[in-house]
């Protein structure tokens, strides 16, 4: 298969140079459902610009041809009041539909809400599940989770980011952004990254895309592919970052390396014959 890596290259160029929408341009639903890894990317850059209901459009399209990153998406949008109102049976109805598809992320994320209560019932054997799930697929902070339960007596709040992931998802975020600030001036790289998301959204701290932005780039040069493919995306739509399409592509390239799922997807070309 000689012309597999041009290819490669030829798609993986296509892909960064997918615009952003201009204000007001309704996204070709038709072109998004055709290709579901460039339609993704798409909703990701009008999240990241706080286009929250062209985002929603573009994932409910994606999300009802079966496609699990777009449930994630949706799901997040709904847990976290982004565009739409605060509804956490509808966030778990797309969690439970994405982890169903396979995606890792809403594995986890079920797994954490399951175990933490607040606006979801406890339920310890679907939060089992769902970590098993996530760690069998090379989760690490599953595995943790599932490491700890089985310790006598073990609780994710003893653990400090764990404590933040859990205030996190009982909404009380200026209590789960102070504890991820605290560690991630200590140096704890994962923090910073939760906390990058915080300010991008805005939640429990002003939305700031400057300073996510920094915080992304910082974890991302420590080896965070969540960060690298989040700084990718700022680079190619300009916000937060000077845009730059051939930074881009190399922080994608770093995240795919890591195994990130957008990322691989991103450069993934099926076997010419």
């Amino acid at each position: 298969m000689p012309h597999r890596p041009i290819v490669a290259i030829l798609t993986l160029t296509m892909f960064l140079s997918v615009p952003p929408l201009a204000r007001g341009e309704e996204p070709n639903l038709d072109e998004i459902v055709r290709n579901p890894v460039i339609g993704n990317y798409k909703g990701y850059a009008e999240f990241k610009m706080a286009n929250y209901a062209t985002a929603r459009m573009i994932w409910e399209a994606l999300a009802e041809r079966g496609n699990a990153e777009a449930n994630f998406n949706l799901g997040i949008l709904h847990e976290d009041g982004l565009g739409v109102p605060r509804d956490m049976a509808r966030a778990l109805q797309y969690f439970e539909r994405s982890a169903e598809g396979g995606n890792q992320r809403a594995q986890y994320r079920l797994g954490l809400l399951y175990s933490a209560g607040g606006a979801v019932p406890p339920d310890p054997a679907r939060s089992r599940k769902w970590l098993e799930a996530a760690a069998a697929q090379g989760d690490a902070e599953a595995a943790t989770l599932l490491a700890m339960g089985e310790r006598a007596g073990a609780d994710p709040r003893d653990d400090a980011y764990f404590r933040a992931e859990v205030l996190h998802v009982l909404g009380r975020n200026q209590e789960a952004a102070a504890i991820w600030k605290e560690l991630a001036q200590a140096g704890d790289t994962r923090s910073r990254t939760r906390l990058a998301w915080l300010y991008e959204a805005g939640q429990g701290v002003p939305r700031d895309l400057d300073q996510a932005a920094r915080l992304f780039r910082r974890s991302a040069e420590e080896g965070d592919p969540e960060a690298q493919y989040a700084l990718a995306v700022m680079l190619q739509t300009g916000k937060g970052q000077k845009q730059n399409a051939a930074e881009a592509r190399e922080w994608l390239q770093r995240a795919a390396a890591q195994g990130h799922a957008a990322a691989r997807a991103a450069l993934a070309v099926p076997d010419s014959k």
